[in-house]
């Protein structure tokens, strides 16, 4: 490029595009260079298609159930084809939208393979092969991450899949057995088991979901066993082979060695961070397994004048972390002080049904760190309007500091859980106490009073329960 930029991203997911925008608006000339579809992977291939597809069987499973409210319907069926087609094009107009906004906010794109050629420039290889150079002032490196292989078990996309090919499958398998049971895999277990295909969800630690409080884990696991989901935790992947007919797998567990066989496996153990071919090596950008460090507050490498965010710098892989980091770098380059983002209450969520959401600590981690707390519950069981839907599965759960009030974890599990966790991450915010979350009046009837009557539970003043 002819002129020099002010920042030149590397990557367009919802950390590089939010992180290119922000800067555009606070005056950096910004350019973003990016070697597929914008948006990145969550957009593209992760958070969103993930969505339409499970909103769609949601739907599915709810017309099974309309009987119940006096709707007759005829039997659904489901046409897979059509969902995909649905989650594809949602996806893809949400693209263009970031090419919108790309354009509204003054932001060059460049298409192409991004390497580093010097801390203030980068080398393009473009589609056609040809190639661009950028010099920028700053380089912010959002290049995001992808699935992690199990040793032994390569990806092959038919037998051997990520949650990639389980988006876009085009014929139900008859069985599928899924490694890892974080967020990825129990929304797929959820999918494909609504769908009718037999499920084997293996997790190596003591529980599904191995972040959530243990209580919330607990209602979906029960929930899936209803949906004929077969669960192995504290169970070890010893060995994944291929078969004729689909795979083999070996696992061990307290009951000892056992041979599981299925048409296919969904491998969801986590990510490993994009760090190769970027040319980190050349410039002396440090790695550590997989991922670039980072000071947590000014999303600085070791190398003046390039920074990285998002998953490739490691733990929490979620979309909405890699968008405020991207803002945070983006303003202390541009010379403000922005605030430091607290890694103890990020919100995380579970799309399945129950859906789980949740920030701040669990039960069990209260306990490890020998906190005096309050504790309160609600269930949805005892809500007026989560009886009046139907759904009537699952709880809030409030943690409170016992002397003070202060709200330090708030986990949900059930219907709309993932909507409802915004007030807690709000409360949490403005440092709401216990007793101010009782004194705000929630609309009745609504599910969200049940965040109200868990902080009365947790105080002993609670009314329906």
């Amino acid at each position: 490029m002819a002129d020099e930029m002010d920042l030149a991203v590397i990557g367009s997911g919802p950390g590089g595009y939010v992180a290119a925008i922000r800067a555009s608006q606070l005056g950096l000339k910004t350019v973003v260079v990016e070697k597929a579809e914008l948006g990145g992977i969550c957009l593209n291939w992760g958070c969103i298609p993930t969505k339409a597809l499970l909103h769609a069987v949601t739907l599915y499973n709810q017309i099974k159930r309309a009987g119940d409210f006096g709707v007759q319907v005829q039997e659904a069926t489901v046409d897979l084809t059509k969902m995909v087609k649905h989650s594809r094009a949602t996806a893809q107009r949400l693209s263009k939208g970031i090419e919108f906004l790309f354009r509204k906010n003054n932001v060059t794109v460049i298409r192409g393979r991004a390497t580093l050629a010097g801390p203030n420039r980068i080398s393009v290889t473009t589609a056609e092969g040809q190639e661009e150079r950028i010099e920028a002032k700053n380089i912010l490196i959002a290049a995001g991450a992808r699935p992690r292989m199990l040793p032994g078990a390569e990806f092959d996309g038919q037998q051997i899949i990520t949650s990639r090919e389980a988006m876009v499958l085009e014929h139900l398998p008859e069985s599928m057995i899924i490694i890892g049971a974080g967020a990825i895999g129990v929304e797929f277990a959820y999918f494909y088991a609504s769908l009718g295909v037999r499920i084997t969800l293996v997790e190596m630690l003591p529980q599904i979901l191995p972040t959530e409080d243990a209580e919330a884990a607990e209602v979906v696991a029960r929930a899936f066993k209803k949906l004929g989901v077969t669960i192995l935790t504290g169970t070890r992947v010893e060995q994944v082979g291929k078969t004729k007919t689909g795979v083999q797998i070996k696992i061990n567990n307290q009951k000892g060695e056992q041979t599981l066989q299925a048409t296919q496996t969904l491998v969801a153990i986590g990510v490993t961070g994009n760090v190769e071919n970027l040319g980190l090596e050349a410039v002396g950008v440090k790695t550590e397994k997989g991922f670039i460090p980072v000071d947590r507050r000014t999303y600085q490498t070791n190398i003046a004048h390039i920074h990285a965010i998002g998953d490739v710098i490691g733990a929490p892989w979620l979309a909405h972390v890699a968008s405020a980091e991207g803002i945070a770098a983006v303003e202390h380059l541009a010379g403000k002080t922005p605030v430091a983002i607290d890694y103890d209450q990020i919100p995380g969520c579970t799309y399945c049904q129950p859906q789980v959401a949740s920030f701040g600590l669990t039960e069990q981690k209260a306990k490890d760190k020998r906190l005096e707390v309050k504790i309160g519950r609600f269930p949805f069981r005892a809500n007026g309007k989560s009886l009046a839907m139907g759904e009537s599965e699952g709880f809030v759960k409030l943690i409170f500091d016992a002397q003070y009030g202060e709200l330090l974890g708030g986990h949900i599990v059930g219907a709309e859980a993932t909507e409802l966790l915004a007030e807690l991450s709000v409360a949490k915010t403005l440092e709401t106490t216990a007793e101010e979350i009782i004194q705000t009046i929630h609309a009745h009837p609504t599910i969200s009073e049940s965040i109200k009557e868990a902080a009365e539970d947790a105080f002993g003043k609670a009314i329906h329960i």
